[in-house]
Protein backbone atom coordinates (compact mmCIF):
# COMPACT_ATOMS: atom_id res chain seq x y z
CA UNK A 1 0.00 0.00 0.00
CA UNK A 2 2.86 2.35 0.82
CA UNK A 3 4.41 2.13 -2.63
CA UNK A 4 0.96 2.52 -4.23
CA UNK A 5 0.65 5.87 -2.46
CA UNK A 6 4.22 6.78 -3.37
CA UNK A 7 3.65 6.07 -7.06
CA UNK A 8 -0.02 7.06 -7.29
CA UNK A 9 -0.85 3.53 -8.42
CA UNK A 10 -4.62 3.13 -8.00
CA UNK A 11 -4.75 5.91 -5.41
CA UNK A 12 -4.04 9.63 -5.38
CA UNK A 13 -0.29 10.09 -4.94
CA UNK A 14 0.44 11.08 -1.34
CA UNK A 15 4.04 10.73 -0.18
CA UNK A 16 3.24 11.39 3.47
CA UNK A 17 0.64 8.62 3.44
CA UNK A 18 3.14 6.39 1.64
CA UNK A 19 5.69 6.85 4.41
CA UNK A 20 3.04 6.16 7.03
CA UNK A 21 2.19 2.82 5.43
CA UNK A 22 5.81 1.90 4.80
CA UNK A 23 6.68 2.63 8.43
CA UNK A 24 3.80 0.47 9.64
CA UNK A 25 5.23 -2.46 7.70
CA UNK A 26 8.91 -1.67 8.37
CA UNK A 27 8.35 -1.34 12.11
CA UNK A 28 6.98 -4.90 12.06
CA UNK A 29 10.16 -6.14 10.39
CA UNK A 30 9.07 -6.16 6.73
CA UNK A 31 12.41 -6.16 4.88
CA UNK A 32 11.06 -4.79 1.59
CA UNK A 33 9.41 -1.86 3.37
CA UNK A 34 12.65 -1.16 5.23
CA UNK A 35 14.54 -1.18 1.93
CA UNK A 36 11.97 1.11 0.30
CA UNK A 37 12.24 3.62 3.16
CA UNK A 38 16.02 3.52 2.78
CA UNK A 39 15.69 4.17 -0.93
CA UNK A 40 13.38 7.13 -0.35
CA UNK A 41 15.85 8.69 2.09
CA UNK A 42 18.77 7.93 -0.23
CA UNK A 43 17.03 9.64 -3.16
CA UNK A 44 15.27 12.38 -1.18
CA UNK A 45 11.95 11.25 -2.60
CA UNK A 46 9.13 12.52 -0.40
CA UNK A 47 11.53 13.08 2.49
CA UNK A 48 14.66 15.18 2.89
CA UNK A 49 17.72 13.39 1.50
CA UNK A 50 19.49 11.74 4.45
CA UNK A 51 22.32 9.30 3.76
CA UNK A 52 22.68 8.19 7.37
CA UNK A 53 18.96 7.42 7.65
CA UNK A 54 19.08 5.59 4.31
CA UNK A 55 21.95 3.40 5.49
CA UNK A 56 20.15 2.67 8.77
CA UNK A 57 17.10 1.37 6.89
CA UNK A 58 19.20 -0.51 4.32
CA UNK A 59 21.03 -2.29 7.16
CA UNK A 60 17.80 -3.29 8.89
CA UNK A 61 16.64 -4.82 5.64
CA UNK A 62 20.02 -6.38 4.79
CA UNK A 63 20.21 -7.97 8.25
CA UNK A 64 17.21 -10.05 7.14
CA UNK A 65 18.98 -11.08 3.95
CA UNK A 66 16.99 -8.85 1.59
CA UNK A 67 19.00 -8.95 -1.64
CA UNK A 68 18.31 -5.43 -2.85
CA UNK A 69 19.41 -4.00 0.49
CA UNK A 70 22.58 -6.10 0.47
CA UNK A 71 23.31 -4.78 -3.03
CA UNK A 72 22.63 -1.19 -1.98
CA UNK A 73 25.04 -1.49 0.94
CA UNK A 74 27.69 -3.01 -1.31
CA UNK A 75 27.16 -0.28 -3.91
CA UNK A 76 27.62 2.36 -1.22
CA UNK A 77 30.85 0.65 -0.18
CA UNK A 78 29.72 -0.13 3.35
Amino acid sequence: IGMAYMDGDGVVQDKAEAMRWLHLAADQGHAAAQFNIGTLYHNGDGVPRDSAEAVRWFRLSADQGFGAALAAIAQLGL
